[in-house]
Parts: structure tokens; C-alpha cells; sequence
């Protein structure tokens, strides 16, 4: 199974994407078509190329995530059932039905366990001041055509917002419409930052952008521009 990626940084932050590859590893059918692993069921569309130039502009060390979220969720408790996903907005993923217990362990021992393992031993080595959690969203979910998502950017968080309030501002003070808890809350899903951040009282931004803005290399020029200001602003106010 391939490892997550880690680059190296001297800042005192912690950049982590949950989902940033659609790779399967060898080995693993999921039985759906090719196409649906450019889709955003099967990776956080953008976030592979915003996290690595975010980590250059800020100099920071950043753990990516190299296998899809369709072999298994990096930001889901391994125990939860939805960690292997039986379906995602509405499209079956029959490699993963039946799973028998030995492949679903071999899942987490090499791919899951291995992911927080090194976002662990980050942390432990630097301490860092703030982690920065990088996600993408789409505008429209096949299973709720009628779901309107207005936000450019959210910012999620759980009990801990220290640095999310102070985010927020930030971006909104640009003239964005700042989704607070949007699209969806980190109340519900915000395992790897409940786990690594929440867990150690590390104060940590949430960042979800919608990933219409990262389908070029000038939205991801753009958006390393305003989440490189916002990240530096936050880590300011600290």
C-alpha cells in the first residue's frame, strides 16, 4: 500500500489533506466505472495541488493523502461502518459490499492507521501552533438537487473554535460568503482534527472550498493567495 505524502516545512503549522488522491491501490476493485474516480466521491477535487503550493508559500510541512476516500475514509473513525463506503451521493460501490473482515482490517492497518501514525509523529516533533486541515466540496450533490451551497469557502470546526472565529473574519473581511459550520458541520464529521487537534487542545482551521474554484491552475493560484493570507492571519491572532 502506498504511504501518505509528507513534505517538509520549517513553519510552525501542520497542513493535513484527508483526501487528496483518487489512487487505488493495486489489488483493490472497487467495481465502479473509471470515470466516477475523477469525481468528487472519490477525492477532494483541487486539493492535492492547493495543499502542496500552500505548503511552499508558507513554508510549512503538510501530510497528503495518497489512496481515495472510496477504499477508505481518512477522516471517518475506522470503526464506523461508513469508513468503507457502500455508496457515496447516490453512486453504489460494489467492491466494498460484503467486505470480508481481513480486507477491511488490511485497510486500516496499511492505509488508515499508517495516515494518522505520521500526522501523530508530526505533531509530536513540532508542536506545531495552528493545523490547517484542507478539503473541497461540490456545489451540487446528486442526491439533493435542490440543496443550494452559496459558499465559496467554509470553515468547520467542532467544540474548539478558537482559530475558526478568527478565520472567518478573515475571509469574510475580503468580501467572501463565508460558510460558518457549511456545508456541513464539524460537529458531525471532523474526525482527523477531533483526533489530532481537538485531542490536544492545538488550535486548527478547517477549510473547506468549493471545488469549482480549483479546476484550474489559476483558482489554485487564486485560493493559495487568500488561504495563505488567511492561515498567516489567524496564526497571528494565536
Amino acid at each position: 500500500m502506498r504511504m501518505p505524502d509528507l513534505l517538509p516545512g520549517t513553519a510552525d503549522l501542520l497542513l493535513v489533506a484527508d483526501h487528496a488522491s483518487a489512487e487505488v491501490p493495486p489489488g483493490i476493485d472497487l467495481g465502479v466505472p473509471p470515470g466516477l474516480m475523477d469525481d468528487h466521491v472519490a477525492v477532494d477535487i483541487g486539493t492535492d495541488a492547493l495543499t502542496r503550493r500552500l505548503a511552499r508559500t508558507l513554508a510549512a510541512p503538510a501530510v497528503i493523502a495518497t489512496v481515495s476516500r472510496l477504499v477508505i475514509d481518512l477522516n471517518r473513525d475506522p470503526a464506523d461502518l461508513g469508513a468503507v463506503p457502500a455508496s457515496s451521493d447516490g453512486h453504489m460501490i460494489p467492491g466494498n459490499w460484503h467486505l470480508p473482515d481481513a480486507e477491511r482490517e488490511l485497510r486500516v492497518s496499511a492505509i488508515h492507521a499508517p495516515y494518522h501514525d505520521l500526522i501523530a509523529r508530526q505533531i509530536a516533533a513540532i508542536r506545531p501552533a495552528l493545523i490547517v486541515s484542507i478539503h473541497s466540496f461540490t456545489p451540487h450533490l446528486a442526491t439533493r438537487p435542490d440543496e443550494q451551497r452559496p459558499w465559496p469557502v467554509g470553515i468547520l470546526y467542532n467544540r474548539d473554535d478558537r482559530a475558526a472565529r478568527v478565520g472567518l473574519v478573515a475571509l469574510a473581511a475580503r468580501g467572501l460568503h463565508v460558510g460558518d459550520n457549511q456545508p456541513y458541520s464539524g460537529r458531525d464529521l471532523n474526525y482527523t482534527m477531533d483526533r489530532h487537534a481537538e485531542a490536544q487542545a492545538i488550535p486548527y482551521l478547517g477549510i473547506e472550498v468549493r471545488n469549482d474554484g480549483l479546476q484550474s491552475r489559476e483558482g489554485v493560484a487564486r485560493w493559495t493567495h487568500i488561504l495563505a493570507d488567511c492561515i498567516t492571519s489567524v496564526r497571528r491572532r494565536l
